[in-house]
């Protein structure tokens, strides 16, 4: 692996900060052009290249060194059942892979973009969770017994129409 972190150290030190220039959604960010049109002279010159393949519900982004075939990869899990306003199904997926491909490459390879303020957003609560069929019966079962309530299953999981009929 010498070779290809030795050409990704080097990749590192001339990579410049990349400048947010698209604005979207309430805050601006690199969009995938801007990185490319830093990084690709830069990792041609260092002997890098990269893949982001999508396998079931991850991105699988793999950095290899050219001359050597050595390579690290990193998966990340795309949360599924998200749902954006205004946007179909297909359309959520294709914004959800444009921004992993975008995050993924830049944590695998360093990037700046701006100034990191991402973590200073308020958080607003959790989530629910999805739940299947299998856990939901289990949890059913649980609450017969008094081990479980029905308003903790209902505060901690996002039901589905069909498992509200179960309850």
């Amino acid at each position: 692996m010498k070779n290809l972190y030795k050409a990704l150290a080097n990749f590192q030190q001339e990579v410049p900060t990349i400048h947010k220039g698209t604005q979207g959604f309430g805050y601006s960010y690199a969009d995938l052009t801007a990185i490319y049109k830093v990084i690709n002279p830069l990792m041609k010159k260092n002997g890098l290249g990269f893949t982001q393949l999508l396998q079931e519900n991850q991105m699988v982004t793999i950095i290899f060194h050219v001359e050597s075939g050595e390579s690290i990869e990193s998966k990340t899990d795309i949360p599924m059942n998200v749902q954006l306003k205004g946007m179909n199904d297909f359309q959520v997926m294709g914004s959800a892979i444009t921004y992993f491909r975008r995050y993924c490459l830049s944590s695998m390879l360093g990037l700046v973009t701006d100034k990191d303020i991402d973590a200073s957003g308020e958080q607003t609560g959790k989530r629910k969770e999805t739940i299947t069929d299998e856990r939901l019966q289990a949890a059913l079962e649980k609450i017969k017994k008094g081990e479980y309530t029905m308003e903790k299953l209902k505060e901690k999981f996002e039901l589905t129409p069909k498992q509200l009929e179960l309850c």
